[in-house]
């Protein structure tokens, strides 16, 4: 009798991976890069249309760009992450500017608030990195109060983000089975994701500008602080690593449009608005 071969592929060790990434996001010191953003939490807040008194809760918020950005318009904010150092980077800046928040460490695939909680519920390139999109997407759901709003701003599977993970993925391919976050920044993706929890949906094309003084200061810069990107050249050998920079220098004179030495490279995302059922 011949064996049968089980063509089944391994279930995906979700729990591996998200111990994995978070480790990967506390490495070097995201709240470098992360403040540099913070024109896209402003924006997103002003597309949700926050009110004064509105209970918002930012997931998976690293250092609190669009917590701040909730909280100086009046909102009743919880911050949260999985990483309590980038927490307590928020913390001290919303203390810097005076404003009350909650700021509450949490798993975005496990939100430990009731169902209909919140009014607002948001996410700035943060829940789209979690191993189990639907979850991710359930949870943020069930927080979110019928006829709440739920934002979002992910990074495109084109915009120089997305074309920076695809480069990594070479170097270090991410484990089988585990679906792309660049996949959040897809209409497609996110009617699969959310389904008939929502009543509709608003999506709007954006970029966020990466200004630095050159190509090579944006590398030094993501290479130091950037969790994953640190995380990625600290697992390659030497050569491998040297290989790594020239092409993410390739990557980033690919996007950038400015002709004085500096990058000046736009990022495309989208900010996207649903509305609970």
């Amino acid at each position: 009798m011949s064996a049968v071969l089980s063509t089944t592929p391994p279930a995906v060790d979700l729990a591996a991976v998200k111990s994995k990434q978070q480790a990967a996001w506390s490495a070097g010191d995201y709240a470098v890069v992360g403040t540099t953003l913070q024109i896209v939490g402003e924006s997103l807040c002003e597309a949700l249309d926050l009110r004064a008194g509105e209970r918002v809760l930012d997931v998976a918020a690293g250092n609190g760009n669009a917590t701040l950005a909730a909280a100086r318009r009046w909102t009743d904010v919880t911050s949260t992450d999985y990483v309590p150092a980038l927490l307590e980077r928020g913390r001290a800046r919303a203390s810097a500017e005076g404003l009350p928040v909650q700021f509450e460490p949490a798993d975005a695939e496990n939100l430990h608030f009731g169902d209909a909680n919140f009014d607002v519920v948001l996410s700035t390139f943060g829940v789209m990195f979690t191993p189990d999109q639907e979850k991710a997407a359930a949870e943020m759901a069930r927080v979110c109060k019928p006829g709440g709003r739920i934002g979002l701003a992910n990074w495109t599977p084109s915009s120089f983000i997305g074309e920076l993970f695809k480069l990594m993925g070479r170097y270090l391919p991410p484990p089988a089975g585990v679906k792309s976050p660049a996949l959040w920044g897809t209409e497609e993706r996110l009617r699969e994701l959310f389904g008939n929890r929502i009543d509709s949906i608003a999506i709007g094309r954006k970029h966020f500008v990466f200004r630095y003084h050159s190509p090579a200061h944006w590398l030094e810069v993501f290479r130091t602080f950037y969790g994953p990107m640190h995380k990625a050249f600290g697992a390659l050998d030497a050569t491998k690593q040297e290989a790594l920079a020239a092409d993410l220098i390739a990557l980033a004179g690919r996007f950038n449009r400015a002709t004085d030495g500096s990058l000046v490279a736009p990022g495309e995302y989208l900010e996207v608005v649903l509305t609970r059922k």
